[in-house]
C-alpha cells in the first residue's frame, strides 16, 4: 500500500478527517489553498481548516463531525498519515457500512483483515447511493410479502455482501 506524506496526500485519495477543537493553528501554516483552506503538517498527520469537506479537488476527505456541525461550518480537522487511501479507479479496497437503526450507509476503507466484500470507490459510491433510496422509499416493497424492515434489512445485506444487482436480489427473494 502506497505510504502517504505531505508531499502527496491531495493526490486522488479518501480520507475520514476527524473534528478537533483544542488545536490552534498556528500563524505560519504549511499551506493555504485558492479556496481559503489552510494545512498544517505535523510528522504523525495533517490538520485541515476549512469550511467545505466532501469533494476536494480530485479527493475525497469527509469529516467525521461533533454533534452541532453544520455543513459550510469551518472547522478543524486531522488526519494520520495512514487514514489516506487511494482512490484509483481499480483497487477493490472499500466496503459499504449499514447502520439500520439510523438508516444510513458509509463508505469505510479495509485498514486490516476483513470479510466485508471489497469495492472501488465508484462501486460503493453507487452502492451507498441505491441503499439510501432503499431507505427513503416504500413502493418497492409493495410487491413483497415481508414487512418493510424485514425487506430492508434482507435486500440491503445481501447487496453489500455480493456482486448482484439490486434487481437480481429483489427478484430472487420474490421467488422464495
Amino acid at each position: 500500500m502506497k505510504t502517504y506524506n505531505k508531499t502527496n496526500f491531495f493526490k486522488h485519495t479518501f480520507c475520514e478527517f476527524k473534528q478537533v477543537d483544542d488545536f490552534d493553528f498556528p500563524e505560519e501554516t504549511n499551506y493555504k489553498s485558492k479556496s481559503e483552506s489552510m494545512y498544517f503538517y505535523t510528522d504523525e498527520g495533517v490538520y485541515r481548516k476549512s469550511n467545505h469537506w466532501g469533494r476536494v479537488a480530485n479527493c475525497r476527505w469527509k469529516i467525521i463531525a461533533n454533534a452541532g456541525y453544520k455543513n459550510q461550518q469551518t472547522v478543524i480537522g486531522f488526519a494520520k498519515w495512514n487514514n489516506f487511501y487511494p482512490i484509483n479507479s481499480t483497487a477493490k479496497i472499500f466496503f459499504v457500512a449499514v447502520n439500520f437503526e439510523e438508516k444510513t450507509a458509509n463508505i469505510q476503507p479495509k485498514k486490516e483483515e476483513t470479510n466485508n466484500l471489497l469495492f472501488t470507490l465508484n462501486e460503493a459510491r453507487q452502492k451507498v447511493k441505491q441503499i439510501a433510496i432503499l431507505f427513503k422509499e416504500t413502493k418497492w416493497a409493495n410487491y413483497f410479502d415481508d414487512d418493510i424492515e424485514s425487506l430492508r434489512f434482507k435486500v440491503i445485506t445481501e447487496f453489500i455482501n455480493t456482486n448482484k444487482t439490486l434487481q437480481e436480489i429483489k427478484r430472487e427473494i420474490n421467488i422464495s
